[in-house]
Parts: C-alpha cells; sequence; structure tokens
C-alpha cells in the first residue's frame, strides 16, 4: 500500500497541555476562528499561547477568551494581544455547548491551536468538568505507573 504523502500545511501553533491535568476532557470540537492579517502572520511565526485563555457563548456566538497573540512587529496595523476573538461554529454545536456550560456545569477549555492541511487556522475545544485536588493526584499516580511500567519493560529488571 502506498504511504500517504506528509500534509506540510499542518501545523500546531500552541497547546494547553495543563488542560489535561486541571480537566477531565468529556468532548472536543474543531472549530475556526476569526482573525487579522497581522495575527496570523504572527501565528505563522509561532508567537501564540492559550493556556490561560477559555471560551464561552454570549448572545449565541461562541467567544475565546483571553488567548495571547503576540504583536506581528512588521505589521502596518497592528492588533490587541489578548482581545476576544470570535468562534465559528455550527448553531447546533453552539446550543449544545451552551447546554453543556449552563446547564451542567462544564467549561470550554481550548485544547490545540493549529493550521490544519489547508492552511486555515483552527482551534480545538473541549467540554470539561474540572477535577478536584484528589482527581489530579490519581492521574499523577497513573502517570508515574505507566513511565515506570515502560521502564520496567525496556530495562528488563
Amino acid at each position: 500500500m502506498a504511504k500517504k504523502p506528509e500534509n506540510k500545511n499542518y501545523k500546531v501553533v500552541a497547546e494547553n497541555r495543563r488542560a489535561r491535568y486541571d480537566y477531565a476532557i468529556e468532548d472536543d470540537l474543531e472549530v475556526g476562528i476569526i482573525l487579522t492579517g497581522s495575527e496570523v502572520k504572527s501565528l505563522r511565526n509561532g508567537q501564540s499561547n492559550i493556556a490561560d485563555s477559555y471560551a464561552s457563548v454570549d448572545d449565541g456566538e461562541l467567544w475565546l477568551t483571553n488567548a495571547y497573540i503576540a504583536p506581528y512587529d512588521r505589521a502596518m496595523f497592528s492588533h490587541d494581544e489578548r482581545r476576544k476573538r470570535k468562534l465559528l461554529a455550527s448553531k447546533r454545536e453552539v446550543a449544545k455547548l451552551w447546554n453543556a456550560t449552563k446547564r451542567e456545569g462544564m467549561t470550554l477549555v481550548p485544547l490545540v491551536m493549529y493550521f490544519n492541511d489547508r492552511g486555515l487556522v483552527k482551534l480545538k475545544i473541549a467540554t470539561a468538568k474540572g477535577k478536584k485536588h484528589h482527581d489530579k493526584r490519581q492521574s499523577e499516580a497513573k502517570r508515574d505507573w505507566g513511565r515506570q511500567k515502560q521502564r520496567l519493560l525496556r530495562h528488563g529488571d
């Protein structure tokens, strides 16, 4: 069978690695994001951070709040680094996210911001529940056991 050619346009720009530690991820969704030209140029340089950001549903629209995209130094018209950015999703998906946040008490957490195979910026958001302290300890113990198991299998001790 022929091997698929590697996609040159796909590039992870920012990743929220702490989200899987702090939250129990229930479901994830890929959404588009509305950006200005200088923001896209800055993202192509890899200058962004979504670790402290969150998504919310306001007036039937999905918004990304507190995501950092560095200013592009050669832009004629610069952008605000931490402005609210509108996310693109269907009405049905937005309604489902609204139900999850308002009725079920869940949080919308951004996981990864990336350029897809067509070169468009996409954001993967997840509906999640916050973990308690004992849940975090349990996750940490599970991760440590996985590492120890791999070490034992590798060395055969």
